[in-house]
């Protein structure tokens, strides 16, 4: 009966739980006594204006920033222990690209946590990793230097890289930024098959056109959280003029026939 108990608890439990997190740099917030819940096995989006604090959000989860206040759980405990628990795609515009080494040991360094540093991946590992290679049209470049791809092939490469790691939760931060039409569609496709596997994803995101098509819940942040729950329930035009001001009224407006958006301002990236 215990046992049973204590299942249904894991299974109910948030995949990230945030209280009360206030974060600074040099002593003015960028977060200011957020709570957040991510639901486990759901797609949730993370949206805001420019200077919003979304991807500061995603690195105080990760541990690379440190709040002012608050704390963070990963499946109800503390992150650095859970560390294996979170794959992570950083913003494109975060990383070295120069840094000397090709596709395939890029996605192979994503298994280090099931390994360890002085482990080798075995045969098994790198055949996985072509695997998630050929699930972001990336499989023709494994010996292709990082720095010789196209922004969009160097994002679909930290996504296979993600996947790779085979982690219960997945942070993305903006995994559609400096893609095209086609490969945002592969990898929302990808996302959506984490879910069916009972994986949680959270995206820092920044389109509001295309929330209810990719995401379940989402979150508006700016500095303070501003609402929090499923799109259909939270994409309103009070809550959008709360976390976007004067702005929010075309923000989710109507696409033009052409299929693009009114709005530049919804596709803005934080940097």
């Amino acid at each position: 009966m215990n046992a049973h108990k204590h299942k249904n608890e894991n299974e109910t439990m948030p995949a990230i739980e945030v209280t009360d997190l206030t974060v600074a740099y040099r002593e003015k917030p960028v977060l200011w006594d957020v709570d957040f819940q991510a639901p486990q096995r759901q797609l949730l989006a993370i949206v805001g204006p420019n200077g919003a604090g979304k991807s500061t959000l995603i690195k105080s989860i990760l541990g690379i920033l440190k709040p002012a206040a608050g704390r963070v759980l990963v499946m109800g405990k503390g992150y650095r222990p859970q560390s294996r628990y979170i794959g992570y795609v950083p913003q494109r515009g975060s990383v070295d690209w120069d840094f000397p080494t090709n596709v395939l040991d890029v996605v192979l360094m994503g298994r280090y946590g099931h390994l360890g540093w002085f482990r080798r991946p075995s045969k098994e590992d790198r055949s996985f990793a072509m695997e998630c290679l050929e699930k972001v049209g990336m499989a023709d470049f494994t010996n292709r230097q990082i720095s010789q791809l196209s922004g969009g092939q160097q994002q679909r490469v930290f996504i296979a890289r993600a996947f790779i790691q085979d982690a219960p939760i997945y942070l993305m931060d903006e995994p559609f930024a400096g893609v095209d039409a086609t490969t945002e569609k592969s990898i929302i496709a990808l996302l959506r098959e984490l879910k069916t596997k009972g994986k949680t994803v959270v995206c820092v995101h920044h389109d509001l056109q295309t929330l209810k098509e990719y995401f379940d819940y989402v979150m508006l942040l700016n500095v303070r959280r501003v609402a929090l729950g499923p799109v259909k329930d939270v994409l309103t035009q009070d809550n959008l003029r709360r976390a976007y001001g004067g702005r929010a009224a075309f923000l989710a407006g109507d696409k033009d026939e052409d299929g693009t958006q009114n709005s530049k301002e919804a596709s803005s990236v934080e940097s």
